[in-house]
């Protein structure tokens, strides 16, 4: 507790859930995923070899998918998430977004791993929470684990928010 007196102690806790292939999941959340996973190929990752893709589904139905576009002027490139919202918020302005799927691939293989979204893209899609109002869920695939969020708040639980 080092030389300072706590005044009050928070506990933050969330929940994660996880399946073990995506055959265990609901099948719009598996479909949503394999949308992820075929934006991969669409991947600009000449530098870090690391393709990743993401899936956004619409409150109206629609799916937008994007993918990570790296550039040698770093840190000019974009991470997946980020394209797929970008593009669905300016095709869509007025739709909330209900959920997120990232997938990853190194060398045309899905990555074991989940592909989980970097501080920046949470920040993003907590202000497309806000934005409408709504949770959106986050599912973050690995061919060997994939792991789900039910609203970006909990991949960022001190968040910066305006209100």
């Amino acid at each position: 507790m080092g030389d300072f007196m706590i005044m009050k102690t928070t506990k933050i806790e969330i929940t994660v859930y996880e399946a073990g292939s995506v055959n265990e999941l609901p099948a719009g959340d598996a479909a949503l995923l394999k949308e992820a996973l075929a934006a991969t190929k669409q991947s600009y990752a000449p530098y870090s070899k690391f393709n990743v893709g993401a899936a956004v589904l619409l409150d109206n139905g629609e799916i937008i998918t994007g993918s990570n576009q790296e550039n040698a002027a770093y840190p000019s490139g974009l991470c997946a998430e980020r394209v797929a919202l970008f593009y669905a918020n300016s095709r869509f302005p007025n739709v909330a977004v209900k959920a997120l799927a990232i997938s990853s691939a190194v060398n045309g293989v899905e990555y074991d791993e989940p592909a989980y979204p970097c501080g920046n893209c949470r920040q993003v899609l907590l202000e497309c929470e806000h934005r409408f109002g709504m949770p959106i869920k986050v599912i973050m695939g690995g061919a060997k684990t994939i792991k789900i969020v039910h609203s970006a708040k909990d991949l960022l639980p001190l968040s910066f928010e305006l209100k």
